[in-house]
């Protein structure tokens, strides 16, 4: 004997529980057997739609009165020739699209070779919020393809953004002039002092910051020449070491001292 099985939930109804009311402790609602068709609808299915009660949505047929047109239409037949012949004839008098070539899409970043510098404006330094500030809310906000920012900041990998303090935005495509970030706290100046002391740090490897204020002050903030002083310094040290002339003997050579007890 064939089982029949619910239409909408694909369950046999032998398998299924039916609910019941927690008051009248009757079925919620009956299985319905639908006349267009002859499936079955389970009870709990009805309970979750009440529509299925009225309505078969195989043959989109409902028993009670529906301003909706009853049962399935035909689809309209398909004829090459009722479409317009336009839309399928192809336009042989449009242009081909230019030949792909790797040099273009670098050529639209870094701007045209036959540009004059008249129409390029000067790079704008922007300084970083690193809560805020990545390649895409910059490019966003300067209106600049974020490719360019890459580029022109030899910044290959979006999270080395946060290592940086300033950016550059690239005056071929932001003609505004001003940059759109609040100016640090203590000044731009001051920030390339800063910048100054931490590249002279880093290349001479000290980690006094006064040693490096002290070479920075001489050479009035010329790295280089700071650097230079620096090395010179080093150099002569090693040329003429300090020379001991005490004659004392070592801790280890001195006799250990015994207490009696």
């Amino acid at each position: 004997m064939v089982q029949e099985a619910c239409c909408t939930c694909a369950k046999l109804i032998s398998n299924i529980l039916p609910q019941y009311d927690e008051k009248t402790e009757k079925r919620v609602a009956q299985d319905h057997h639908l006349e267009c068709c002859g499936r079955m609808i389970c009870g709990n299915c009805i309970a979750i739609n009440s529509r299925f009660a009225t309505y078969c949505p195989f043959c989109q047929i409902s028993s009670d009165t529906s301003p909706l047109p009853q049962g399935l239409r035909e689809p309209p037949a398909y004829s090459p020739s009722s479409l317009p012949h336009e839309s399928f004839a192809p336009s042989f008098d449009a242009e081909q699209p230019p030949a792909y070539s790797s040099s273009d899409d670098q050529q639209r970043i870094l701007g045209k070779s036959g540009q004059s510098g008249a129409d390029v404006a000067e790079d704008v330094l922007h300084f970083l919020d690193p809560a805020c500030d990545t390649i895409s809310s910059l490019a966003l906000r300067y209106a600049v393809p974020p490719n360019a920012l890459r580029i022109k900041n030899n910044v290959y990998a979006d999270h080395l953004l946060a290592a940086r303090k300033t950016i550059l935005i690239p005056g071929e495509f932001y003609k505004g002039g001003v940059s759109l970030s609040p100016q640090p706290i203590d000044g731009e100046e001051e920030e390339i002092r800063k910048s100054k002391i931490r590249r002279w740090m880093v290349t001479c490897k000290v980690s006094d910051y006064d040693v490096a204020l002290l070479y920075l002050n001489q050479a009035k903030y010329n790295v280089d020449a700071a650097v230079e002083a620096y090395l010179a310094d080093e150099q002569w040290e090693r040329d003429h070491p300090i020379q001991t002339t005490s004659k004392r003997k070592p801790i280890l050579d001195r006799p250990r001292r015994t207490f009696g007890l």
